[in-house]
Parts: C-alpha cells; sequence; structure tokens
C-alpha cells in the first residue's frame, strides 16, 4: 500500500517556516507516496510553488477574531477529522505556537506526529504555551530542531522529548551572466523589530558610501506595522536615494545576485534561510552571532563576519572593510557558495524523508 505523509502548517503565505515547507513538499512529491498538505491558520494562502500532484486541504470557512473562542474550536475540530480522513503514515506539523495546537487535535491519535519549532530555541512562548510544549512534546514521534546548539538547549528543556537535528533546505541560487554586480549591500526578512531594520539603515547612512545602496526585501509581519516607521526614518535621516525598502518580492534572487554583500541584523534566530540563500548566490554575509543559527552556516572570517550580538560599532566597522576590499568580497562569497552545499535540498530533504517515512 502507498504510504501518506501529511504536511501540516498554518499558512504558506511569504516565510522561511513556510519555504522550507515549500521545498520539501515539492522533494517528498517526487516519491513514490501520497502526500497531502493541510493549512488551517487564520489565513491559509499560498505563496510559494507546490507540485501539481499535492492533495492541498484548507477550511470551508474563514476565521472571525471576532469570536476568535468559536473558531478556534471550529479549526481544532476541523484539523482533527480532516486529519482523520486522511488517514497519513506520519504527520510534520511546523511553527512552535501551532505545534501544540496540532499536538492537542491529533491526541491520541495512532500515527506518528513530529513537530518543529523554527524559532530562537531558548525562546519562551509565554506560561500556557510552554507547560504546554513541556507537556507534548515527549508525546510527539519526534522534535525536529535546526541546529546543535537548539538540540542542547531542548535537551535541557525536554529531557524525554526525541530529538533529530536537521537544518534547512537551501536553493542553489546560480549565477546569470547577465546580471552585473552592482553596489548593493542586501538585507531580506520581514519587517520586525528582531530583524533591527532601523540599526541597519543607520548603520548604513553612518557609513555613508557615496555610490552604494541598501535594498532590504521584506513587508509587514506580526501586525507590527513597522514599514511606515521605517520610511519614516529613511526621510529623517535624508537616504531616500540610498535606502529602498522593496517589499514582498518575486524576484528576489535577481537581488542576490546583483547584489555585492548581505547585511543581516536579526538577534532572534531558528535557522536563517536568508543567510544561507545569500550564501549560495555567493554573497559574503555579516551578521549577528544570536544565539542559534548565524553560527551554524558562517565561519567568522572565511566565509562570513560574525559580530557579537548588538555591537553596533564592530558591526559598522566590519560593514566598511567588506565594502571597501573587493577581493575579501570574492574569496568569502566563493567559501560561502562552496560551504552552504551540506545543506542543498536535496541532502536535507532526504534526511527528512528518512525521518518520516521509514
Amino acid at each position: 500500500m502507498t504510504k501518506k505523509l501529511c504536511l501540516v502548517i498554518s499558512s504558506l503565505g511569504p516565510g522561511g517556516m513556510e519555504r522550507v515547507m515549500s521545498e520539501l513538499a515539492e522533494c517528498f512529491c517526487q516519491k513514490q507516496i501520497v502526500v497531502h498538505l493541510v493549512l488551517y491558520g487564520i489565513k491559509p494562502e499560498i505563496f510559494y510553488h507546490l507540485p501539481v500532484n499535492i492533495i492541498i486541504h484548507k477550511p470551508s470557512f474563514r476565521f472571525n477574531n471576532r469570536l476568535r473562542i468559536w473558531f478556534t474550536l471550529k479549526t481544532f475540530i476541523y484539523l482533527r477529522s480532516e486529519i482523520k480522513k486522511i488517514r497519513p503514515d506520519s504527520v510534520l506539523s511546523f511553527g512552535e505556537y501551532w505545534n501544540n495546537f496540532v499536538l492537542l487535535a491529533l491526541y491520541g491519535f495512532k500515527c506518528p506526529v513530529y513537530v518543529s519549532d523554527r524559532c530562537q530555541p531558548d525562546k519562551s512562548l509565554g506560561n500556557f504555551h510552554n507547560l504546554l510544549r513541556k507537556f507534548l512534546y515527549p508525546r510527539a514521534a519526534g522534535v525536529i530542531v535546526q541546529t546543535n546548539i537548539a538540540k542542547d538547549i531542548y535537551q535541557r528543556m525536554l529531557p524525554e522529548a526525541k530529538l533529530y537535528v536537521i537544518g534547512n533546505p537551501i536553493r542553489t541560487i546560480v549565477k546569470e551572466p547577465g546580471i552585473l554586480k552592482e553596489n548593493i549591500v542586501l538585507s531580506v526578512g520581514r519587517l520586525i523589530k528582531t530583524k533591527h531594520h532601523d540599526e541597519l539603515i543607520r548603520i548604513f547612512v553612518k557609513v555613508n558610501p557615496s555610490n552604494w545602496k541598501l535594498v532590504i526585501i521584506g513587508d509587514d509581519a506580526n501586525r507590527q506595522q513597522n514599514k511606515a516607521r521605517l520610511n519614516a526614518l529613511i526621510k529623517e535621516l535624508n537616504a531616500e536615494d540610498k535606502v529602498l525598502l522593496a517589499g514582498t518580492r518575486n524576484d528576489v534572487d535577481t537581488f542576490y545576485k546583483k547584489s555585492k554583500i548581505f547585511a543581516f541584523t536579526s538577534s532572534s534566530e531558528g535557522f536563517p534561510n536568508v543567510i544561507g540563500e545569500a550564501m549560495s548566490a555567493g554573497l559574503p554575509v555579516i551578521a549577528f552571532d544570536c544565539i542559534a543559527g548565524p553560527s551554524e552556516l558562517i565561519q567568522n572570517k572565511i566565509n562570513g563576519l560574525l559580530i557579537k550580538l548588538f555591537d553596533y560599532e564592530e558591526y559598522e566597522r566590519s560593514l566598511i572593510i567588506l565594502m571597501k576590499d573587493d577581493s575579501l568580497r570574492k574569496s568569502m562569497g566563493e567559501n560561502a557558495q562552496s560551504s552552504i552545499t551540506r545543506f542543498s535540498t536535496k541532502i536535507v530533504s532526504e534526511t527528512y524523508y528518512s525521518v518520516l517515512v521509514s
């Protein structure tokens, strides 16, 4: 009998976690199995490409936030009944807050359920969700973490949970002869406070390069409405001709290919896909050494630069060095491109597959 795998996620809107799920779906659908995707969140949208042979499930109702308790219960019932109808051989769920919801909805099911948190591993989810995680995660078939640092932290938090370390699949971004390099410092990420785009803008403007531009790809998320604040900052610094907020883009690969430096100022990560993608495109990366993620990808001063968290002065000095030294950018970019192949989509998806479909 053909095995069935069920992928469960709240949404496939723009985001790193969502991109990983879509890439895994692409690879799993090439196997001799049936792949189902269940979307159940408030906005169960699909931004990323999905293979034609995946079976997609969405709730027939629209979530009404004014009746939050009722529609949460309705979503709970939908998720449980939908997966019961699918009768999968295994389930994979993404999303730290959502995983508790999925594990509760599927409590008592015989099929193995694997969950993966995609955030900073020591992040508190609040007392209620922390308590749920402590109770539910050891009952999952497996908890998939993205880095060895995350595994160490989870082992202390959840000693009874069965842990697997699997990094994210990083797409291969192939250079195109027709796309010429420009003096662009690129950053990609949602416009949320923990990405510290405001500080990156300040650093870039302070450096004051006459012939460089800073391009930030990403849009508002988590109801934070930071785009207006960042635009106001750019105007205040008289940097409209130097800093571009490019919003959500379908052509992000073009920016990877034509930029010269990738700058990342996030202070909270699980496994930053965008760093891996920049490295795949041959870009030297400068990033804060936050607790998990960047150090799993970057070897300091070999294929990129790791800066002590919130040391903005060192970040500024390092950015200046990269902008001025073409040979350093080239050598770091080449090292980055070769080192990131260990996280190729094929290698990572096969590792997931061996865990989920044994």
